[in-house]
């Protein structure tokens, strides 16, 4: 055998001790699950408790990844200046679907939500504000019988009480489970908004990642302004279902943020960072009677 062959095979015996030896004598670390996380835009590995600190931003390529409703609104509100609504309701199972009950109730227990969706009253820099944010989390914030019911009651205690709205749509769109009831609340969300525009309302909408189905085809492309946060997906089916359906290539970057502001789906596009200050803007420039003194 060749020298050189024969120095190959003595560091790879070598290697394959100290391995061994290793995986023998060594104690292996307990680190828990969750530390660290894959950022779905770079593919870097992530300290969680960094990326938490950052408010879910990638600090390598600037990906903004999903976060709960408590957190967005924790994000965007005054300190202590929220008031929730319709907090007790939650859903049923009206068509009898199997082992929808026991989805709702892992979703339950995963995001200590008893539904997709939180509404209610705040302030952003004093700014009284009806509010609602819809948690991808809770069975991909997929609109229901009861979010219909919550994002319309919303709707409607802005109008009652001339309050400027802003919802945060985060949906896999309309709930399989409850059929052509969840498919209802696309026209009762959007009547809603219809009244509410009647009254001179001014409505935010805040496209984050996903917003797709029948919640973007309803209430949340409806807004006087509609932002989309940085790093969204926003359409009605997804990309793959489309290519299959029509049988083509799609565009490059087919309904992302950059290409529904290119095609006019939204008035502009925001960093996380930003939110407050933009929304709290918007809401001065354009409902100066509401600012609390």
């Amino acid at each position: 055998m060749p020298e050189f062959l024969d120095d190959r095979q003595a560091k790879l015996n070598s290697f394959r001790k100290n391995v061994l030896k290793k995986e023998t004598t060594s104690v292996p670390h307990n680190i828990p699950e969750g530390i660290f996380v894959q950022c779905e835009g770079c593919q870097t590995v992530i300290y969680q408790p960094k990326l938490d600190e950052l408010n879910g931003v990638c600090p390598n390529c600037g990906y903004h990844a999903k976060i709960s409703a408590s957190k967005r609104l924790a994000l965007v509100l005054d300190s202590n200046s929220f008031t929730e609504i319709d907090s007790d309701m939650t859903s049923v199972n009206p068509l009898s679907m199997p082992d929808y009950e026991k989805k709702l109730e892992t979703a339950k227990t995963s995001t200590l939500m008893n539904e997709a969706f939180i509404s209610g009253i705040g302030k952003i820099e004093g700014v009284k504000t009806a509010i609602g944010v819809l948690d991808s989390a809770f069975m991909m914030g997929s609109m229901g019988s009861v979010v219909g019911e919550k994002v319309t009651r919303l709707i409607e205690t802005a109008t009652k009480k001339n309050l400027p709205l802003i919802i945060f749509s985060a949906s896999g769109g309309a709930r399989m489970q409850e059929g052509i009831l969840s498919l209802m609340q696309m026209v009762k969300t959007s009547a809603a908004l219809a009244i509410y525009h009647e009254k001179k309302g001014f409505f935010i909408s805040v496209l984050t990642n996903p917003t797709t189905g029948g919640v973007a085809a309803s209430f949340a492309s409806l807004g006087d302004i509609n932002i989309a946060e940085k790093s969204s997906l926003i359409g009605f089916a997804g990309p793959r279902v489309i290519k299959q359906t029509i049988k083509q290539d799609l565009p490059e970057g087919f309904q992302t943020d950059d290409f529904q502001l290119k095609h006019g789906q939204v008035d502009f596009i925001i960093e996380r960072k930003m939110l407050k200050s933009t929304l709290a803007k918007l809401l001065k420039w354009h409902r100066k009677d509401v600012i609390s003194k």
